[in-house]
């Protein structure tokens, strides 16, 4: 893949990952518990882009966090706070809206340059 590839590609994939973690936190998660759940639905994501974005999104109150020490090794744990909850359901709409619009203009001609 051409540097300019592997960047846009990047650009496109961030906001995309702030979306798949906030889906995925509307029950409690740790960090390994995440990237399972994304990789299970193909979205890979590196360690060191999940804990910088965990505490980005902590620190804009989307997300809480607590500790759970009942087991041997303690685990740090997120959950979208209420207001995470309304913004989540408000950029799940925003982004349904965008992708059946891109979906659009993507599709639109294909049969034509298929032939």
């Amino acid at each position: 893949m051409s540097t300019l590839l592997n960047s846009l590609t990047t650009e496109l994939r961030r906001g995309t990952l702030t979306l798949a973690v906030l889906s995925q936190l509307r029950t409690p998660q740790y960090g390994y518990s995440l990237v399972q759940l994304l990789e299970e639905s193909g979205v890979n994501i590196d360690q060191s882009t999940l804990y910088p974005l965990l505490r980005r999104l902590e620190k804009q109150e989307l997300v809480t966090s607590s500790w759970d020490t009942s087991e041997s090794r303690p685990r740090k744990y997120y959950v979208l706070s209420e207001y995470g909850v309304e913004i989540f359901l408000q950029l799940k709409e925003e982004w349904m809206k965008n992708s059946k619009q891109l979906h659009g203009l993507l599709t639109k001609g294909e049969d034509d340059e298929l032939n």
